[in-house]
């Protein structure tokens, strides 16, 4: 509400808002001096928000040697009926790391609905005869981020369901929903192999992702590995040494030598600890764009299905009907699984969904300009974030603590309140949180975000006396991992109902 030229709401003084409203009538009747007089005596006399970091928390950011300049933060009821307990630096635009995510998932919620899924259509050129198929099938991509082992198994069966043993044809796959520009996952951090390096892709399999399964047998002297999905075509080796018994576990994945940059082939020139157990590591293997290709070969055989064909890209011809679709769990669950593990490609599939369902296309052009227009209808204007590719996977990402703040009490407020606060990791409890220690007093639901200079947390701490406030923390600075003890004593602060007890900030 914006009265005498200021924006009540942004100062977060929504309790002034019935005065305003009463100088505004003043102001309409002709006596615009007595309001303008009027406006000035309430703000003058307005409680001021606090500026000034609690000693717990700065005393942490000196002992990390960090500046307090690299800190952004806000501490605000969620109601915001009450001036910020805490406003430190709150209106400068930093980088959110994953915290990103907030934005992407409640905007989904909001504008998309908790019960939204995805479809992927299953088409066949003709009808099965005698458990074969003479033709094609197509599967079109609309996409959903949640085609994992297990539902490309199912897939995979609903087809031989359908009466086809046999395929004299091609499975060709449809990717052409997403318009993506080229992705190189080496290009973040020079580590493609790694999962939350992965691309996103109108037909995402297991995130492009295979699943390396190590079960050591002592007696034969290796380590028996399994491949989920399986992948046609890739030399996969079916064992691996096991190290002697005096090996440490440590670090097993760098004493195995893997050797993931060959498409052809994953490799390994270590040994396996046998005092690891069983042990699961997940890779993105070299030329990602095929592995969804070569998983869906993989698989259709796995089920028992022969291909006379081969696996390949296209599209589905016009008029062709779909004989049956896989249907994604709702979006409150994809919601959950982003914020609670913080899954960067999952994020990116659902910002390429707003552009795709709300923007006609589905491309991050698009996804951002739904983002931007849902943002200003929302929370105005004002600090328009910065959303890149949605995930925080990127050092370009920008938005201000006290945008955020606005953002969260906004979804406080919403419909989808219920979802959106239950995605969030439980301190102490689940998701990226779950191995912190409980505080000290209240609870937190509260997405982190970290990178090579950046350590965030967002979302909400339920005071020891039933308060609940919305929480916002951002460093940005080279020495940013060292922030955590600082943000630990800003959560457990708030916790503590920020000192209200005693009158004080602190």
């Amino acid at each position: 509400m914006t009265a005498c030229g200021i924006d009540f709401g942004a100062m977060l003084l929504p309790s002034l808002a019935p005065a305003c409203r009463r100088l505004r009538r003043a102001a309409r009747a002709g006596i615009a001096a007595v309001s303008l007089a009027a406006c000035t005596a309430a703000l003058a006399a307005a409680p001021a928000e606090v500026d000034a970091l609690p000693p717990a928390v700065d005393a942490a950011l000196q002992r990390a040697g960090l500046p307090p300049a690299a800190l952004s933060a806000m501490l605000v009821e969620v109601a915001g009926r009450t001036p910020a307990r805490l406003a430190y630096q709150g209106d400068k635009a930093l980088n959110p790391a994953s915290v990103m995510k907030l934005v992407t998932t409640f905007a989904a919620l909001d504008l998309l609905g908790p019960a939204f899924t995805w479809e992927t259509p299953v088409y066949l050129e003709a009808q099965p005869q005698g458990g074969r198929l003479r033709g094609n099938v197509y599967i079109q991509g609309q996409g959903d981020p949640t085609l994992v082992v297990e539902r490309l198994w199912l897939l995979m069966q609903r087809l031989r369901a359908s009466g086809i043993a046999q395929i004299d044809g091609d499975i060709v796959l449809d990717r052409t929903a997403f318009r993506l520009p080229a992705h190189d996952p080496a290009e973040f951090d020079g580590e493609p192999w790694r999962p939350y390096n992965a691309g996103p892709d109108a037909l995402l399999l297991n995130y492009k992702a295979v699943l390396m399964d190590f079960q050591p047998d002592a007696a034969a002297g290796v380590a028996h590995l399994r491949y989920l999905p399986p992948l046609a075509g890739v030399d996969l080796p079916a064992s691996v040494p096991l190290a002697g018994p005096d090996a440490a576990c440590g670090d097993w994945r760098g004493a195995l030598r893997a050797d993931f940059a060959d498409a052809a082939r994953i490799a390994f020139e270590g040994a396996y600890p046998q005092a690891c157990g069983a042990r699961e590591w997940s890779v993105v293997p070299a030329d990602p764009s095929g592995f969804a290709a070569r998983a869906v070969a993989g698989m259709w055989r796995e089920v028992g299905g022969q291909l006379t064909g081969r696996v390949r890209d296209g599209q589905v011809p016009a008029g062709l009907q779909p004989a049956f679709k896989i249907r994604s769990p709702a979006l409150t669950e994809v919601v959950q699984a982003i914020n609670k593990h913080s899954n960067n490609v999952m994020t990116q599939q659902l910002l390429l969904t707003l552009g795709l369902q709300l923007g006609g296309q589905g491309s991050f052009e698009s996804a951002r300009t739904v983002i931007a227009r849902w943002w200003r209808e929302r929370m105005g204007a004002a600090d328009l974030p910065t959303v890149d590719n949605g995930a925080g996977l990127s050092r370009e990402a920008r938005i201000t603590a006290r945008a955020l703040t606005r953002m969260l009490q906004q979804a406080w407020a919403a419909p989808v309140m219920p979802e959106f606060v239950a995605s969030l990791p439980v301190w102490g409890v689940d998701g990226t949180l779950r191995r912190r220690p409980a505080l000290a007093a209240g609870a937190a639901h509260l997405k982190t975000g970290s990178l090579r200079d950046v350590a965030a947390m967002a979302g909400y701490v339920l005071g020891a006396s039933g308060r609940r406030y919305v929480l916002v923390a951002m460093v940005n600075h080279p020495n940013a991992a060292a922030a955590r003890p600082a943000l630990d004593a800003l959560i457990d602060w708030a916790a503590r109902d920020a000192g209200l007890s005693n009158g004080r900030n602190w």
